[in-house]
């Protein structure tokens, strides 16, 4: 409960700032979060379900993709000085390179289609993974593998037992970020070949001068984004019940 007041006030807090801004400059690019919610029907009769449909699933590739190779190659450097001393350099070469620039690179390799979208948001979002998954890993008492290989227990056991609840918060960490990062990144990567997704929404809507509409698209991404966290904060919540 007290959760969802925060929320409702956070949501009211923007759009009086929202409001304060769109009287101040009293310009037509800056419509005013009531005329925006009056035309808010016609943003959902435009087809914008489906736009958010194509961006999810291009989201929920890359981070899946992002996971399933960011979190072998973290532990893998947190396990092994030898290819942590291979990979670090790597990491922290690659970490720093604003992702969208090779843009242009995944079009040319994988050409305009998904591909090369689904590669860029995963980029984004896969040196977070790995940099949280090393860290999370190295920060494990070593007394907890020792009792548990006294006990007698395999190695899938150390993983499965204590290896991941242990980095499990920190993933978790991860994907907040990675599912706010992948959105920012959206607008970008949905700008170029292809008619579906709402990146593609917000700049055909700014193209034709449809600011309302525009706004509305960017409302979506917002709602959408919340959305997402409150999944990721309940999911938390069931599987790391000791850090809740």
């Amino acid at each position: 409960m007290k959760k969802c007041v925060c929320f409702l006030l956070g949501f009211v807090t923007l759009n009086l700032l929202w409001l304060a801004a769109a009287l101040l400059l009293g310009t037509r690019a800056l419509p005013g979060p009531f005329t925006v919610y009056a035309h808010f029907g016609e943003v959902f009769s435009s087809g914008i379900i489906s736009h958010i449909g194509a961006s999810l699933l291009r989201i929920a590739t890359a981070l899946l993709l992002a996971f399933a190779c960011g979190v072998p190659i973290g532990l893998l450097m947190a396990s092994s000085a030898h290819w942590g001393r291979l990979l670090h350099p790597l990491v922290y070469f690659s970490y720093p390179i604003p992702k969208t620039a090779l843009l242009p690179v995944a079009m040319l390799l994988l050409g305009l289609g998904d591909g090369s979208k689904v590669l860029i948001l995963s980029l984004t979002v896969l040196f977070q993974v790995i940099v949280a998954a090393r860290d999370a890993a190295a920060g494990i008492d070593p007394g907890f593998y020792q009792v548990a290989i006294s006990a007698g227990a395999p190695k899938s056991a150390l993983l499965w037992q204590i290896t991941l609840p242990a980095i499990l918060p920190e993933l978790f960490t991860s994907l907040r970020i990675g599912m706010g990062t992948s959105l920012a990144v959206l607008l970008l990567v949905e700008a170029y070949g292809t008619r579906a997704g709402v990146g593609y929404y917000i700049l055909d809507a700014w193209s034709r001068i449809d600011y309302t509409e525009m706004y509305g698209g960017i409302i979506v991404i917002s709602l959408t984004g919340a959305a997402l966290f409150l999944a990721a904060d309940l999911l938390f919540a069931k599987l790391c019940r000791w850090k809740s």
